[in-house]
């Protein structure tokens, strides 16, 4: 390197043993921690698989896994910490987002056969950002050794060669098994990238992390290679999941007594689940994913959430029991809010004369409230300033669906849309206020807007916190990193990027 020349950040990479270890929590953790000790810090995921995906300021849709990790890190999130996001539609097919931008749909077989040109994208999105940025903490996907994918990988090792980065290996000891992960995922990889294994940190250990440490010395005599550290499970630090993995299979619920609960609909493409993470935080209400049909009398109101295939899952509603499960909450009193999906599913039809749910053709509604939805590409994506009856709010919308209204009233009035005032309004309202619907994603992280919504529903007298959205989530990241340093070896980390920063 010449005198003159800049010198590209050093990177790190974080793979895991297999999906759901924590690879996205150490990811945050990282770009927390270094960003504390000064250092500018961004957060890199070449291929995101999720349907909980977010807004740029420029306007443009990535992981909120990611968005996550940039808000750690003290930056706005940018798309080339996520230019690939694959948002599953089918078993085997999903909508491609490049650089923000849905592009195609495609199945499986045909995205591989894209691969080499994806990838050469995704490194000039690392390349920008190593020019940016003193480090690059790269999150990888899955697990990095499964050995039939890994010709075509081009988010795990591949990528952390493409970046010289040294691969911190991620493994979950509260699934069992975790010698195993370690030492298997060890040797499903050729010697030249099991070199590139830097050490270990294993995550959600329960109990005295002192009863490990004959565990940790056999796994670093066995690998010759460093853990890192052992990060125990914690219950007091609430951080956005990556995955609706954690909502998997919810049980039925019931309520007695005065518990307040609120039912969210766990449909099967659910998306952006994490919108209801803000009543976690109120204390005396309970927030229950619920999948099988079930009365839902106890709950003070239901929630239809985001959907990446709507017409799918609005037929499952139906199959499943819940359409009449919810019409019966309707016809007794019930509160419904639908959201994105959700909002669509409420009204008349759903017309769909390109197939962009999958198949061409129109899908009767829920029939709740006088709405009618035609699905049309190109895909909305804003965040977006709204307003409730004089209370102030900012969510996002992220969809491809235009939706009038016959009956009715809005529900928000629309003030700007990627900073750009703008009139018009959003939603609707019907049946004495107990019908909702809207395309906002994320309006309960402005706590007057949560206030309002629990008054419409009844419970009004619940206390919300006044500290929400990103300054809530900086607490959080705060505990995280506070926790992760606790535990884990930073300076050996920092030093394991073999470059000085």
């Amino acid at each position: 390197m010449t005198s003159g020349e800049k010198k590209r950040a050093s990177c790190i990479a974080i793979l895991g043993t297999g999906s759901d270890v924590g690879k996205s929590i150490v990811t945050t953790a990282i770009c927390r921690s270094l960003a504390g000790k000064g250092l500018t810090v961004a957060p890199f995921k070449a291929q995101n698989m999720s349907n909980n995906s977010g807004v740029t300021p420029e306007g443009l849709e990535m992981g909120r896994a990611q968005i996550v990790q940039a808000e750690a890190a003290g930056l706005a999130p940018h798309v080339d910490m996520n230019p690939i996001l694959l948002k599953p539609t089918t078993e085997t097919g999903a909508q491609i987002v490049l650089l923000g931008t849905a592009v195609e749909d495609s199945t499986a077989v045909e995205y591989h056969k894209k691969k080499e040109h994806l990838f050469s994208t995704a490194c000039a999105s690392l390349d920008r950002l190593r020019d940016s940025y003193n480090i690059v903490v790269l999150e990888g996907a899955g697990s990095c050794a499964e050995v039939n994918l890994m010709q075509n990988d081009i988010v795990n090792l591949r990528m952390a060669e493409y970046a010289e980065a040294p691969v911190i290996l991620v493994a979950d000891i509260h699934r069992g098994g975790v010698f195993a992960q370690i030492v298997g995922t060890l040797a499903c990889l050729p010697e030249e990238k099991q070199d590139m294994i830097a050490g270990f940190i294993i995550n959600r250990f329960r109990g005295d992390i002192r009863l490990f440490e004959d565990g940790i010395k056999w796994i670093e005599k066995k690998t010759e290679k460093k853990v890192f550290g052992v990060l125990p499970w914690y219950n007091h630090i609430t951080i956005e999941a990556e995955d609706s993995v954690v909502i998997e299979r919810p049980e039925k619920v019931s309520h007695t007594g005065n518990m307040r609960a609120i039912a969210v609909i766990r449909i099967p493409h659910i998306s952006n689940f994490t919108d209801f993470d803000p009543f976690l935080t109120v204390e005396g209400l309970q927030l229950n994913f619920v999948e099988k049909a079930q009365n839902l009398s106890a709950f003070s109101a239901v929630i239809l959430p985001g959907s990446k295939n709507t017409r799918f899952d609005l037929n499952w509603l139906r199959a499943s029991g819940w359409a009449g499960q919810i019409a019966a909450y309707v016809e007794k009193g019930g509160h419904v809010l639908g959201i994105c999906g959700g909002y669509q599913m409420m009204g008349r039809t759903i017309h769909d004369p390109d197939g962009l749910d999958g198949h061409t053709g129109t899908t009767e509604g829920l029939l709740l409230i006088p709405i009618e939805t035609t699905l049309k590409a190109p895909k909305t994506t804003t965040l977006t300033d709204f307003s409730w009856h004089g209370i102030p709010g900012r969510g996002y919308e992220i969809h491809m669906g235009h939706t009038k209204r016959s009956d009715g009233v809005p529900l928000f009035n629309v003030l700007k849309r990627n900073g750009r005032k703008t009139g018009g309004d959003d939603g609707c309202v019907a049946h004495d206020s107990r019908l909702m619907g809207t395309y906002m994603h994320g309006l309960f992280d402005t706590p007057g807007i949560t206030k309002k919504w629990l008054e419409s529903i009844g419970i009004g007298d619940l206390e919300v916190s006044d500290t929400a959205g990103l300054a809530a989530r900086e607490k959080e990241y705060d505990l995280l990193a506070d926790h992760f340093e606790r535990y884990i070896d930073m300076k050996s980390i920092v030093k394991c990027m073999n470059k000085k920063i």
